[in-house]
């Protein structure tokens, strides 16, 4: 008889029977940055050997498989898919995601998941509300007389003169420009302190609209690759379905006909970020990648830079790489900042 059950991998040997059984599936990335984030997992056993197995990490499920060798497989793989949406509308969660191969989208949307974006190497798929539909449905939307029409994704981790140069440069040439803020959470500065220090940072901006990217402008980082072989392919799937959710979706939406991108001097990831957006969404929107501003002294005004800045206590050096409203927010909380650097909290990164 077969029975859900949960399975605790902090016990060596369930973690070694869950991790041997998801290698016979094919999946057998088992990093610290696609185990960590987990909340729980379930197994379906059969004459006590696991036959399907599922996870949650937060609303996104992970490590999803049925065993190939079940003559009812397909059935396997419903009652764990069900059982987790079941568990995440008992804690109020009523939307999902689910991060897969492309071979796997059919079986996804037959039990009610609705296709975002997918690429060669992995698709991105979600259920329940409120949907990609519904955020777009309370963005304001453009005047007829507003032809031209752009956008910016941007962390803002914190927001720099870097960013509001890139910004005003984007209100000068357009009739409208959305700034989406990422709403990723594995931040210094949290997704409601950069969304607010963007909006105080352009409010004399009046053709500026800040918006949370809410759970859309995913940052490309944070999205699962546990299934994927290779890092080359890792980058590129993530770059891709970042690119193909806003050009299937938030394009035509917004009636978007420019995205602006800032130069990317020291990252080699976003590098390759901004050619994949560039490649994806050429055919449908411009992709104008600015250089970004630089100091008097050369060097590139940089989050990371204002970041260090304050990790080293030299809060009144992040005046000169900061607007106004940015240099006060910090100031009132570096006590704030400075603790959460001291409990582990990652200052690297752009």
């Amino acid at each position: 008889m077969e029975q859900i059950q949960d399975l605790f991998l902090r016990i060596p040997r369930v973690r070694k029977d869950w991790q041997s059984f998801l290698i016979k599936m094919g999946i057998d990335s088992f990093d610290d940055s696609e185990l960590l984030p987990i909340d729980e997992v379930i197994g379906i056993f059969a004459d006590n050997h696991l036959v399907a197995t599922g996870s949650l990490a937060g609303n996104v499920l992970k490590y999803i498989a049925a065993s190939s060798e079940s003559a009812n497989s397909a059935s396997l793989f419903n009652q764990i898919v069900s059982e987790l949406i079941n568990r995440l509308r008992q804690r109020g969660i009523y939307h999902a995601f689910v991060f897969t191969k492309p071979q796997y989208i059919q079986s996804f949307e037959h039990v009610g998941f609705t296709l975002l974006a997918q690429s060669t190497n992995g698709a991105l798929l979600e259920v329940g509300s409120p949907a990609i539909q519904d955020y777009l449905a309370q963005i304001k939307k453009p005047r007829p007389s507003d032809k031209k029409v752009a956008a910016i994704v941007m962390n803002a981790n914190p927001f720099t003169l870097g960013h509001r140069y890139l910004v005003e440069k984007a209100a000068k040439e357009n009739d409208l420009v959305y700034v989406f803020v990422v709403s990723e959470n594995q931040a210094l500065f949290s997704s409601q302190e950069r969304l607010g220090l963007v909006k105080a940072g352009t409010k004399d901006l009046e053709n500026v609209v800040v918006l949370s990217g809410g759970a859309y402008m995913v940052s490309y980082a944070t999205f699962p690759a546990y299934f994927i072989k290779s890092q080359d392919q890792v980058i590129d799937y993530q770059t891709t379905l970042d690119a193909r959710i806003f050009g299937n979706w938030i394009v035509p939406a917004l009636r978007i006909n420019k995205r602006y991108l800032g130069s990317e001097p020291l990252s080699h990831t976003t590098n390759i970020y901004n050619q994949v957006l560039q490649r994806e969404l050429a055919s449908e929107i411009n992709v104008e990648i600015i250089d970004r501003k630089r100091q008097p002294d050369g060097e590139v005004y940089s989050a990371r830079i204002v970041r260090e800045m304050i990790a080293q206590g030299d809060i009144e050096a992040t005046q000169a790489l900061v607007p106004s409203s940015t240099y006060s927010f910090i100031k009132q909380h570096q006590t704030i900042l400075l603790e959460r650097i001291k409990e582990g909290q990652k200052i690297d990164g752009n």
